[in-house]
């Protein structure tokens, strides 16, 4: 088999019927100037199932998580709220409101945060290992991690239950979360980058972190720590030669780049960066082009400050836009978010980008304006997984989409979900029971009625 044959798919996240603006995610600006506005899940849904269909159309192996259940009516039950499921939704709703946005929250649908993944190339197993992602820092993602477990092992065909470990026939492993403390604190994909040279060629991985374990940090949250990264690498057994360490500036950070897939994004032999995406930027690239060596060679794409400023460069999106190796193209193409061409500097940028003879040839702009809205671009919405044909073959069918199963999930979401939804909606414990169904008629689609 060429290493040729072997293609990263993207898995986005299907937008799920309680998408709304809680405001719950600290740092993150976006979801802190929205909350409270009324949201359009089924709008939201649509424009994501947009984005899958055009990169079907390009010839792309294209894939789909489908959403949690929602709600989750275990941290209420937690929190001490008894009775029949509206009974609980009923009392939650007077006496923790934000408890109950917590267990409404849509936001797997950024799958980036689903998982670390390392391909089969780069794994001493030989295996590809996907580590389900803890989420710590935030309530509610942190209640996401067991059912992404199950969800993610049973579309890698890695069959059991939560705890079991895999057999030695699996041709995937997916583990289980880091253990549930800041120290561990673990964001997934969106903090990390792989590099090669073509994606079945073995290659280089990038862990960012934005503090040590235990460290005290001002500011808004650093969510991702240097033991958490360090610990995923060593479980996928990473070769250490071939793997990089690097801190994010503090400054990205505190301007709201909550992860950094934010200031940061990178395919083949391309990183493409903001000039304030890193605590020490001269080291980090002399760590990659070590660690590259033999492998291939780095090509970096810095966006100085002066002609993006880092607080357009995050209000855009520029970065959190996927770099993708389009069929029949010999440069790279930037997947951006319609808000970068709406900001003057990155529209200017991005013109100038494509008109010069780099790596990147081609900027396509596409709407998720919904996600946006909530603070995920193109680049949260979707885990990159780099699979050999082999491994493309033994992952559940029900997941990889064509336009007739896209032109399914569409009616699915026109016929059940909302295009309208305020934070009071979520008191209505009839809406709790349109997700499930909503949710159920998804499942159907791809074929995983065992979640339902």
């Amino acid at each position: 088999m060429s290493s040729s044959e072997t293609v990263e798919v993207n898995f986005d996240g299907l937008i799920g019927p309680s998408h709304n603006y809680g405001g719950m995610s600290d740092g993150n600006l976006a979801s802190q100037n929205n909350a409270g506005d009324v949201s359009n899940p089924r709008e939201a849904a649509l424009q994501g199932l947009e984005k899958m269909r055009m990169l079907v159309r390009a010839g792309f192996v294209q894939g789909v998580i489908p959403p949690l259940e929602r709600p989750n009516l275990t941290i209420l039950r937690d929190a001490g709220f008894a009775g029949t499921d509206s009974e609980v939704i009923a009392d939650a709703a007077q006496a923790e409101p934000r408890l109950l946005k917590v267990a409404y929250s849509a936001s797997s649908m950024w799958t980036a945060n689903a998982a670390t993944v390392s391909p089969s190339a780069d794994t001493r197993s030989g295996k590809l290992h996907l580590t389900i992602a803890n989420l710590s820092s935030m309530l509610h993602r942190s209640l996401e991690h067991e059912d992404t477990w199950d969800m993610l092992s049973l579309m890698f065909e890695e069959l059991g239950m939560y705890n079991d470990p895999p057999t030695s026939d699996d041709p995937f492993d997916v583990e289980l979360a880091l253990p549930m403390h800041a120290d561990f604190s673990d964001e997934g994909a969106a903090n990390h980058v792989r590099l090669c040279s073509e994606h079945g060629a073995q290659g280089v991985e990038l862990f960012v972190y934005g503090r040590e374990a235990g460290e005290s940090v001002t500011g808004f949250p650093a969510r991702q720590t240097r033991l958490a990264s360090e610990s995923v690498a060593r479980g996928h057994g990473l070769r250490p030669e071939r793997t990089v360490f690097a801190r994010q500036s503090a400054k990205a950070i505190n301007a709201g780049a909550f992860h950094n897939d934010v200031v940061c994004v990178g395919t083949l032999d391309t990183l493409f960066f903001h000039e304030h995406a890193f605590e020490n930027t001269e080291a980090i690239l002399s760590d990659l082009r070590t660690a590259a060596d033999g492998l291939f060679e780095l090509k970096p794409v810095m966006v100085p400050d002066a002609e993006v400023p880092l607080a357009d460069a995050i209000k855009s999106y520029l970065f959190n836009s996927q770099l993708l190796q389009w069929p029949g193209e010999d440069r790279l193409v930037l997947l951006a978010p319609t808000e970068t061409q709406e900001t003057e500097s990155t529209r200017a940028y991005c013109e100038r980008l494509v008109q010069g003879n780099g790596p990147i040839g081609r900027v396509q702009y596409v709407d998720v304006r919904q996600s946006m809205r909530n603070g995920g671009g193109p680049a949260c919405l979707r885990l990159r997984v780099v699979m050999t044909p082999e491994e493309r073959a033994a992952c559940h069918q029900g997941v990889l989409l064509d336009e007739s199963k896209i032109d399914a999930l569409q009616d699915v979401v026109r016929n059940t979900y909302r295009d309208r939804l305020s934070a009071a909606d979520l008191a209505d414990p009839a809406f709790a029971e349109e997700c499930l169904q909503a949710r159920a008629a998804l499942l159907r689609v791809l074929d995983l009625e065992t979640l339902i």
